[in-house]
């Protein structure tokens, strides 16, 4: 099995990529994913309530908006929400890995994980790929989404650079044409990548 970690900055398209992979046959997870179901758990809403207060919806329900907005301005209650989500991230990483090790020794396994390089994380995986777009084309994307620039900049800067990012890529896809180029791009990634794992 391949393991492959695929990382990049907001509003440079790694969740467009990951769901090329998968049209494509590779095992995907993505970390957004399984912080989404993290946050439905009692045991973390009531970890976030004690550290954070508040956080919540009239259902209960972690409001992600509200906690976004406390930890990309104060990067000590940042840290403090990723020492609580990280450790159970990382646990079902590694369910997912072992399982699909177990089912397919030749598969290519994609896992997205926005802050890998920042976590360190990066070194538990065979190849590393990073999602790139300069960041004119980030803001411009995450703008469409109704995101205002303020924020946009607050979040690109709280990550690092993805020119620095791009240093620890074993593979850099450009996201920077149509998404017909990027579908040729992931294309003859995953080859390479299918011919990697086969001799893995």
């Amino acid at each position: 099995m391949l393991k492959v970690g695929l990382t990049g900055s907001i509003g440079t398209g790694k969740t467009t990529v990951l769901n090329l992979f998968k049209e494509l046959g590779a095992y995907v997870i993505s970390a957004d994913q399984i912080v989404h179901r993290l946050l439905k758990r009692k045991d973390i809403k009531e970890k976030i309530k004690k550290e954070f207060g508040n956080v919540f919806t009239s259902e209960g329900e972690v409001d992600r908006k509200k906690l976004a907005q406390i930890v990309f301005k104060d990067e000590k209650k940042r840290k403090k929400l990723e020492s609580i989500i990280h450790p159970e991230v990382f646990k079902e990483l590694e369910n997912f890995f072992k399982k699909v090790g177990e089912k397919d020794p030749d598969a290519v396994a994609v896992a997205e994980i926005p802050l890998m390089i920042e976590t360190g994380s990066y070194k538990n995986y065979d190849l590393i790929i990073v999602v790139y777009a300069p960041e004119e084309i980030q803001i411009e994307r995450l703008k469409k989404k109704g995101m205002k620039e303020e924020e946009i900049l607050r979040r690109i800067r709280s990550q690092m650079p993805i020119e620095e990012k791009v240093k620890y890529a074993d593979i850099v896809i450009k996201n920077t044409g149509s998404i017909n180029r990027l579908k040729k791009e992931v294309e003859n990634v995953y080859k390479k990548l299918k011919n990697l794992s086969g001799s893995c």
